[in-house]
């Protein structure tokens, strides 16, 4: 399997959102019904709706998709001292769905939260794109995202031919400041080890479409 796309799938914005919006932010996702690890689908939640459309996101993923960019789906990953885990090299391949339809190349569907999932095919999941906003600094120690670039233009891979690449491509690591923006294709491969120090490392994860229409008969969810 051989990489060739010259675009690396991922690139890092520093300073996008300002320290005191930083703060505001941190505060009112303290106040959200989370647990330990942080909180899904936060796209109802004010703070977040409304980062997750302002102008400076939006210009950023409205520069990938080459269309007016929908926000639908927004995460909270909060990896600290109390919460600290390992994430193995994968891809993220299930999109929110609005209802259930046979189509194609989707699914297994499933439900998390009481929102409807399903394993999208490539088609689909190459027109997304996700931000991940950082409260805090990224660093060596505390676990930060780690890519294999280029590998989001080889489709949805197997987990025998995810670890092949794992072993053959040099993992990029990615580090950002506290405001700072990792902008990253779905497909990308990536992973993340544990964090080596009590440092919080928070990161907001908002995805992006051109449409909340993903197929026939098929829409997303905004979660």
């Amino acid at each position: 399997m051989i990489v060739t796309s010259a675009d690396p799938g991922f690139a890092i914005h520093p300073g996008v959102v300002g320290d005191p919006e930083i703060a505001d932010l941190s505060v009112a996702l303290m106040r959200a019904a989370r647990s330990r690890a942080g909180a899904r689908h936060l796209m109802a939640h004010p703070h977040v709706a409304a980062i997750a459309r302002d102008p400076r996101l939006l210009s950023i993923a409205r520069a990938v998709l080459g269309v007016e960019p929908h926000p639908y789906r927004a995460t909270l990953f909060d990896k600290s001292a109390q919460a600290n885990w390992l994430v193995v090299w994968h891809q993220d391949t299930a999109l929110p769905l609005r209802s259930q339809a046979d189509r194609p190349g989707w699914g297994p569907w499933s439900r998390k939260a009481g929102i409807l999932y399903a394993h999208a095919p490539a088609a689909a999941l190459e027109r997304v794109v996700a931000l991940r906003l950082h409260l805090d600094d990224s660093t060596h120690d505390n676990g930060p995202l780690r890519v294999l670039p280029g590998t989001h233009g080889l489709g949805v891979l197997t987990d025998d031919a995810l670890q092949a690449l794992a072993r053959r491509i040099a993992p990029h690591e990615c580090l950002v400041s506290r405001g700072g923006i990792i902008r990253m294709r779905p497909l990308l491969v990536h992973a993340s080890s544990k964090a080596t120090v009590p440092a919080a490392r928070r990161v907001l994860h908002i995805e992006y479409a051109p449409s909340l229409q993903v197929d026939e008969e098929l829409e997303l969810d905004v979660a």
